[in-house]
């Protein structure tokens, strides 16, 4: 395990990354307004596993194939791009009215939540390519395994993302809660979120490699 102080300084860094905004932050903020603290919550759950994932794949090595081989990254970007699209079709075609209660919140869409959550986030190499870069620099190889130390890390970044981003639902939350009183558009939200959906495939399609 890391030093205190390695400790420390990681979370440092975490805050500054997760204080700053950024894709996940928009989408959780989104989701929030668009429907409820609930789905907020359910959506970073997703990216938090997502991160895990990223962390296990670093430790392993595998993070290193979208440095090696250019189609690597290339696919799971634009397999990125395409799930985004289609978040943003089905957000539009999805029926009845955007300001739903979030007690309303169904079983199996908020287990569509929490999967938009994580795949958003498996899907974006530059999140793979971040965590590669980043973690490294915190390990210790005499301080046992890389791999608990990377879980470590992930767990550090994880909740002080929780912190950053709940207030950041909190508000959305709020934000949703006023427009209910003095919507006179019911869907609003709902297009909201789908810009945000194509904005998120469009900067994924447009951002390099390097």
């Amino acid at each position: 395990m890391p030093d205190f102080s390695t400790l420390m300084l990681f979370a440092a860094a975490a805050l500054v990354l997760t204080a700053t905004p950024g894709p996940d932050m928009l989408l959780i903020a989104s989701r929030s307004i668009s429907q409820g603290r609930a789905a907020g919550f359910l959506t970073y759950a997703g990216i938090a596993l997502g991160t895990y994932c990223h962390a296990i794949a670093a430790a392993f090595g595998l993070s290193q194939l979208f440095m090696t081989v250019p189609a690597a990254y290339e696919t799971v970007r634009w397999a990125g791009c395409c799930y985004l699209l289609y978040l943003a079709y089905k957000t539009v075609r999805s029926e009845g009215a955007a300001f739903q209660p979030a007690s309303t919140l169904k079983r199996l869409s908020g287990r569509r939540i929490f999967f938009a959550g994580l795949a958003t986030n498996l899907l974006n190499p530059k999140m793979a390519l971040f965590v590669m870069a980043l973690f490294p620099q915190f390990l210790n190889a005499s301080a046992g395994s890389l791999t608990v130390q990377m879980l470590i890390l992930a767990s550090i970044l994880n909740g002080i993302g929780l912190i950053v981003n709940g207030a950041v639902i909190f508000l959305g939350s709020t934000i949703r809660s006023r427009l209910q009183s003095a919507s006179r558009f019911p869907k609003l939200p709902q297009y909201v979120l789908a810009t945000v959906f194509t904005g998120l495939a469009c900067r994924l399609a447009l951002q390099p490699r390097s």
